[in-house]
């Protein structure tokens, strides 16, 4: 079960092949294909055979407006690129329009960023994962009725609002360039939430916040969950931020979380340069598997995109680092000071606990039972997606396979081989060491939650 020390953590994942498929507009920094191009990287790494693959549902607008007002999520449902021109005080009212542009599918996008983080946050309520990841969460400016800085749905105050429903305190960790001031405004005045924030401060978006940083924070507040918004435009070279941090910097944040032993939910965030988002949210996601990968990139349908040196990390530039030893020191001491007037470990008042966002029977009523034990290679077939395999995992004598017509032979499927395959499944949750589970397509394959 979670939080078990000295062993590794159970880790389950949440991505949707759709989701690489949005497009912000030409010219836009905010790219979703940074998503894919990390999901097709940890496959080719191999990282997916180690953890809990599951496909997100899509939140629906009830789910939203636990936060979110009525009128703006009804608003983000029915605005369209060729319906704009009926909404246009609507959209100066929602700050829809430049930084957050309408495009296609805006909502479904949302939908599945939402949709990941809350059923992350559900699994680690019912203790079944100790991480849950969702990359296209961490869309921490979007405000109760207003879309900011690329975010148009906070899917972070919606996963904390699930947390809370189990957990008396809630530690919430920003290391994007950006502060996360959609979050902090979201739990401003309850003391069940502490969000903690390290970011660029002074004349940078959004132009709020504090010195914070991260010391005696576990001690004083003794939170039973910890969110951690692992933004990528911390990073050196990056499109839009202009820290100098390198991967392995990045992910000693997640590293030095993780070691708390607490359900830990990891989101993904800001990250403008896409090839070094996916090295990072990749390594991340072998640290949370506490798996050494190497610096020798597997090579993966994006490959040149890492070019010319087709490494995992990066090198940092020689731009001067003007945090000096005193500034930081006298940080240091200020936060202490501010710690040591918050009471220690507030406290909530017993009350029931509301019922899971996510049901357990959201899924079709012909996938597999989500809480059933499956070995890794079920597990490896459950995944086995046409569009997201490199073509070292595709390819056979002949070449890349014909997608249509491999899915027309997977269409042909008897009943009676159906039922074959739920027998197996059966076999193996009583520990069977033989695994013939066929392949199915990618709809059926990942468990939907």
């Amino acid at each position: 079960m979670a939080l078990t020390q000295g062993t590794k953590k159970k880790v389950c994942y949440y991505y949707d092949g759709d989701v690489g498929n949005y497009y912000y507009g030409q010219g836009h920094p905010m790219k979703p294909h940074r998503i894919r191009m990390t999901h097709n990287l940890l496959l080719n790494y191999g990282l997916y055979r180690k953890m809990e693959i599951y496909r997100p549902h899509k939140a629906n607008a009830e789910e939203m407006t636990k936060y979110h007002s009525d009128d703006y999520i009804k608003f983000l449902r029915s605005i369209r690129p060729d319906n704009m021109s009926e909404y246009s005080k609507q959209m100066q009212r929602f700050n829809v329009g430049e930084d957050c542009p309408v495009f296609d599918g805006l909502f479904e996008f949302c939908q599945l960023s939402t949709g990941g983080s809350v059923a992350g946050a559900v699994k680690l309520n019912k203790q079944q994962t100790d991480i849950a990841i969702n990359w296209a969460g961490g869309l921490h400016h979007a405000k109760k009725s207003e879309a900011s800085g690329f975010c148009y749905v906070n899917d972070i105050v919606l996963a904390i609002l699930e947390l809370l429903k189990y957990h008396q305190r809630v530690l919430y960790i920003d290391i994007d360039i950006h502060h996360g001031d959609g979050v902090e405004e979201a739990f401003y005045t309850t003391d069940r939430v502490m969000t903690v924030s390290f970011h660029k401060y002074g004349e940078y978006f959004p132009g709020t916040g504090d010195l914070r940083i991260m010391a005696k924070v576990m001690e004083t507040y003794q939170p039973s969950a910890v969110v951690l918004q692992c933004g990528a435009d911390s990073l050196s070279g990056d499109r839009l931020g202009c820290f100098n941090l390198t991967i392995k910097g990045h992910a000693k944040c997640v590293e030095y979380i993780k070691s708390f032993n607490l359900p830990l939910l990891m989101l993904g965030g800001g990250g403008y340069t896409i090839r070094n988002v996916a090295r990072c949210w990749t390594y991340e996601t072998a640290v949370a598997l506490d798996t050494a990968i190497p610096n020798e990139l597997p090579y993966n349908d994006y490959f040149e995109y890492f070019g010319p040196d087709f490494k995992l990390h990066i090198s940092p530039s020689n731009m001067t680092n003007q945090n000096t030893n005193d500034y930081l020191e006298k940080i240091k001491q200020r936060l202490f000071e501010n710690l040591r007037m918050l009471p220690h470990a507030p406290g909530v008042q017993a009350q029931a606990i509301p019922e899971d966002t996510v049901q357990e029977d959201s899924g079709d009523e012909d996938e597999d039972d989500p809480d059933k034990r499956i070995s890794i290679l079920a597990h490896d077939k459950r995944i086995a997606c046409d569009e997201e395999f490199s073509d070292s995992e595709d390819e056979g004598q002949g070449g890349r396979r014909n997608t249509t017509s491999y899915k027309k032979a997977k269409r042909a499927k008897t009943d009676e081989e159906k039922d074959g395959e739920e027998k197996e499944v059966k076999e193996e949750d009583k520990g069977a060491v033989e695994e013939k589970m066929d392949t199915k397509s990618t709809k059926e394959e990942l468990k939907t939650v």
